[in-house]
């Protein structure tokens, strides 16, 4: 058997040479987690076994890692590892990964609640601190949620031909579906304002300059993505929002407005391009909890008022 530390980093160098960077830097991050739990730069395929899964766990849980980072990483790993026994460098182990996480769970509740939401869609005070750029992010933000909650990365990604009269059609970067989203009035008048007006770029917006598919244009997209996130966190401030508005709030608060407004799930997924329905009640979770705690405190009220009970 072989190196595993090194055929990990055979298959990140070959994500990136295909112009997967996005996909790369998570399977860097990954390797680097499981050398500094390992120790080694040198880890025999024969070594991982259900109980070295499950100390890696518990030792990403001591670091401090959420669930859902601890499940990216260890789906990543079993994507190598599968890899490796489909090329017989590894030796198949049935139930390998079934003691430790590799789920999604909701960690805790990215969307709005209706008076946050008045406050992000309602109109900036004119103080010093309101700069035109924290006025920009607001904006992008609503944009974002009034196109299904469409993720920065493809917003990023979109090109003047993605466009026709209102309409856009485009690819999802993470999933690889095809979307066509009808633009609101309200939309149609953010996205003229903010469209890129160089006609020699191919983007509809003017966040990325470098050429689709290099890793100068996915340096590009992640320096607007974390400058759009720090005006995010500012405006939240300015809101009395703190730690609740980042480029993921659109996309979670479009998919809890759209349950509370009673669309299926099953639409609500297909609207957001998702892989499937399973990934949309990720999102719907904490809203689906928030519901069943209410129906329950009616019930307790119920019979509180019907009976007269009460806890002596």
């Amino acid at each position: 058997m072989g190196n595993l530390i090194l055929f990990f980093r055979k298959v990140a160098d070959e994500l990136r040479a295909e112009g997967n960077f996005g996909t790369a830097h998570v399977y860097r991050s990954t390797l680097n987690t499981v050398i500094t739990f390992h120790g080694s730069k040198h880890l025999d395929f024969r070594r991982v076994t259900p109980e070295w899964l499950k100390a890696f766990e518990v030792n990403l849980r001591s670091r401090g890692c959420s669930w859902n980072t601890v499940s990216t990483y260890l789906r990543v790993f079993r994507a190598v590892y599968n890899r490796a026994v489909d090329l017989r460098k590894a030796e198949y182990i049935p139930h390998l990964f079934r003691s430790v996480y590799t789920g999604t769970r909701a960690d805790r509740k990215r969307a709005l609640e209706d008076e946050e939401m008045r406050k992000v869609f309602g109109r900036l005070p004119e103080l010093p601190e309101v700069t035109p750029d924290l006025r920009h992010a607001q904006n992008l933000f609503i944009l974002m949620f009034l196109l299904r909650g469409l993720p920065f990365v493809d917003l990023a990604y979109l090109r003047k031909s993605d466009l026709r009269d209102n309409v856009i059609t485009y690819r999802r970067r993470k999933t690889g579906r095809s979307l066509s989203v009808t633009l609101a009035p309200e939309a149609m008048v953010l996205l003229r304002r903010y469209m890129d007006r160089n006609e020699s770029s191919p983007y509809l917006f003017p966040i990325l300059s470098s050429d689709e598919g290099t890793e100068e244009a996915y340096r590009e997209y992640q320096l607007a993505l974390r400058s759009f996130n720090q005006k995010l966190m500012l405006l939240g401030k300015l809101m009395g929002m703190e730690g609740k508005l980042s480029s993921y709030t659109a996309r979670h608060t479009w998919a809890t407005t759209a349950y509370h407004c009673e669309i299926h799930p099953g639409i609500i997924s297909e609207a957001m391009g998702h892989s499937s329905i399973t990934v949309t009640e990720t999102y719907l979770k904490p809203f689906h909890n928030k519901k069943i705690d209410e129906a329950n405190k009616k019930i307790v009220d119920f019979v509180r008022r019907s009976t007269g009970w009460a806890i002596v």
